[in-house]
């Protein structure tokens, strides 16, 4: 079940990185997959400055963090 709801919030997050990065989003598809591992850059770089983010509500905000870091670096690569 964690898995699942993992994929989900991953899903969710590359789906909202995607609005907020208007523009630089690569597809539905390829969003979700940038949210799943954007949530794991997201608790990186949490960890890196000690914040934390509790609940569902803040794997979400650290996952979509994540994934926005992720499509920016992304974006920036691929422009060139």
């Amino acid at each position: 079940m964690n898995l699942i709801l993992f994929l989900i919030i991953g899903g969710v997050a590359g789906w909202l990185a995607g609005l907020i990065m208007k523009g630089r989003g690569f597809g539905l598809l390829a969003n979700i997959g940038i949210g799943i591992v954007g949530s794991f850059v997201g608790g990186f770089v949490f960890g890196l400055l000690q914040l934390q983010a509790g609940g569902r509500i803040g794997e979400l905000v650290t996952a979509t963090v994540g994934a926005v870091l992720l499509l920016a670096v992304v974006s920036a690569i691929k422009k060139d």
